[in-house]
């Protein structure tokens, strides 16, 4: 599957957990429901992915988790926020380069319409 046609997909499956449930819950209920939709749509995906730091040449477990890593190619970060700050930004595009992930989804289902809620980074 291209790259275009997963991201379409993925967005297509956080859009409809967004018609059911709306603004206003937990990020943890969009991870699940939304981790539903994905299973249904038969798209292999990892959730809370453990992603260890890199530091000369040890990996250290720090902490951070990748909300989901779809397909093992694309990253999405969830949030439930009244506004996407620039650390929210920053923490996809981390955790991208991190990864060694190219492509990454930052998702905000506190919006009334989630379109205006995706933000695509390609590095």
């Amino acid at each position: 599957m291209e790259m275009d046609e997963l991201t379409a997909r993925v967005i297509g499956c956080a859009i409809e957990v967004h018609r059911a449930l709306g603004p206003g819950l937990l990020e943890s209920a969009y991870e699940q429901c939304l981790a539903h939709e994905l299973n249904l749509a038969g798209i292999r995906f990892q959730a809370q992915q453990s992603l260890p730091v890199e530091y000369k040449g040890v990996r250290l477990d720090c902490g951070y988790r990748v909300d989901m890593l779809v397909e093992n190619r694309l990253i999405l970060e969830l949030k439930a926020v009244d506004q996407v700050l620039g650390i929210h930004q920053a923490q996809v595009i981390t955790y991208m380069k991190l990864a060694g992930i190219r492509v990454g989804l930052l998702i905000n289902f506190n919006v009334p319409v989630l379109k205006e809620g995706i933000n695509r980074y390609v590095l």
